[in-house]
C-alpha cells in the first residue's frame, strides 16, 4: 500500500535555501522530498505538462483525463495529490473545475535544487 504524504502546509511555494548552498536541515529537507515525490509519478508529470502547455492555462478534470487518458477519479486523485504538494490550484466555475499549475512554487522549487537552473 503505498504511503501517503504527511500533513505538512505546503500552500505557499517551497522556501527554503538552495540544497548546494550549505546542508540543509531535516525540516528543509522534508519539504522539499515531499513536493519532489507528489511529482515523481509519471501521470503526474504529464498532468502538469498538460497545465503548463495549456492555451487557456487551466483545465477541467474532464478535459484532463481525456488528454491522458486515464479515468477522471484517478486524475482527481492525482491532481489532490499535486495540491497538497502545492503545485497545483484549482478554481470552481459553475459545475466544473479548473486546475493551472503554480508557476511561483514551481520555479521556487528548481531554485532550491538549483539557483543557477533559471
Amino acid at each position: 500500500m503505498p504511503k501517503t504524504l504527511p500533513l505538512v502546509d505546503m500552500s505557499a511555494p517551497v522556501c527554503c535555501r538552495p540544497v548546494a548552498a550549505a546542508p540543509i536541515g531535516d525540516a528543509d529537507a522534508l519539504e522539499v522530498a515531499l513536493r519532489l515525490k507528489a511529482i515523481a509519478d509519471p501521470a503526474r508529470v504529464k498532468l502538469m505538462s498538460r497545465l503548463l502547455t495549456s492555451a487557456d492555462g487551466a483545465e477541467t478534470t474532464g478535459d484532463l483525463a481525456t488528454a491522458i487518458g486515464l479515468a477522471e477519479s484517478t486524475v482527481s486523485h492525482h491532481l489532490g495529490q499535486l495540491k497538497k504538494a502545492g503545485l497545483v490550484e484549482s478554481e470552481r466555475r459553475g459545475m466544473s473545475v479548473y486546475h493551472r499549475a503554480r508557476r511561483d512554487a514551481l520555479a521556487a522549487l528548481c531554485l532550491v535544487l538549483d539557483p543557477n537552473c533559471c
